[in-house]
């Protein structure tokens, strides 16, 4: 089974990489597969890969089922 969560942006890197949160821990990222990331943008991270960008209402709704 694969697993995506949603992340918030903190701050752009060189190289098409990211410092994201990701429930409190820090991590770096790869934003190769997606256009137009800013800082404070939510995306969507899977295996150190950001897949797609997504509102933060969207990204509020699934972090609460996660911790449900």
């Amino acid at each position: 089974m694969c697993l995506a969560m949603p992340v918030r942006v903190l701050e752009l890197t060189a190289d098409d990489q990211a410092i994201v949160d990701l429930g409190g821990v820090r991590k770096q990222v790869s934003l190769a597969l997606v256009d137009a990331v800013q800082a404070g943008d939510y995306v969507i991270l899977h295996a150190g890969y950001a897949l797609q960008k997504l509102d933060r209402d969207e990204a509020d709704r699934t972090l609460a089922l996660f911790a449900d």
